[in-house]
């Protein structure tokens, strides 16, 4: 077992945190992460969410890391707002839902709601669900969050609206108003402000960059997919962000 931590992890670090976990996770992060830094990301997901075997492999096989890596370089100044931001990703892969590619939203919440333990697994074991159709009561009208979600390591509440259509502007301040609401009449004295995420079929990143900009609310906006995304379209994109991020970085030491 020695033998085999040093001749995979050449990192003291890799080698100390694989020997936390199983030897079956630690065969799937071999297999499955071509880099040190993908093996760090997978080792410590394991670690924290103390996952099964097929609970890994499916986070691998739906491309967990880079999907983190690309959203966090996106919204990276939208995070800085809030930290209940940091749990939340602007791509999320629900291809359990087994539901048809033109569905209602009706029908996507309630597959989420069949599928809730793999749900969350996508989002994190952290998070814990409050309520489907949650209601909140403003003056005299009452309004209902598509889902109420708690993240028990951020002690933040976390409103979810779901959309079968592209992103457009004004969801965000149907949210916007939700988060106020639940700060005001629903969150506890010991929590920290709620955060939330609009869940939608589609969004072109440069309308939600200027939807996000003027907005004082912690939101982030996030699409959704209905099978497992593409290996080398991630692999490409992430790479193209880090090679422009490094050159805005040379940039601004010159």
């Amino acid at each position: 077992m020695k033998q085999f931590y040093e001749t995979y992890y050449d990192n003291e670090k890799l080698s100390t945190l694989s020997r936390e976990i199983s030897w079956s996770n630690n065969i799937l992060i071999m297999m499955g992460a071509k880099t040190d830094e993908a093996r760090e990301f997978y080792l410590l997901l394991t670690q924290k969410n103390n996952y099964t075997a097929r609970e890994l492999d499916r986070q691998i096989d739906s491309k967990h890391f880079e999907r983190t890596m690309i959203s966090d370089e996106r919204n990276k100044l939208f995070i800085s707002k809030s930290p209940g931001l940091t749990a939340l990703r602007d791509n999320y892969v629900l291809e359990f839902l087994d539901i048809p590619e033109n569905h209602k939203e009706v029908e996507l919440r309630k597959a989420i709601i069949t599928n809730l333990r793999d749900f969350i697994l996508e989002f994190g074991k952290d998070f814990s669900l409050m309520g489907e159709e949650y209601r909140i009561q403003v003056g005299n009208t009452d309004f209902h969050i598509d889902l109420l979600l708690f993240n028990r390591e951020l002690a933040c509440l976390v409103a979810i609206e779901l959309k079968v259509k592209k992103f457009k502007p004004e969801y965000l301040g149907q949210l916007e108003f939700y988060l106020e609401a639940l700060d005001r009449d629903v969150r506890k004295p010991n929590e920290n402000p709620s955060v939330g995420l609009i869940l939608c079929a589609g969004k072109d990143d440069a309308v939600v960059e200027y939807a996000l900009s003027r907005s004082m609310s912690p939101a982030l906006i996030a699409d959704y997919q209905l099978h497992l995304p593409n290996k080398t379209l991630l692999e490409n994109k992430l790479r193209e962000l880090k090679e422009l991020a490094d050159a805005e970085s040379d940039d601004n030491e010159d």
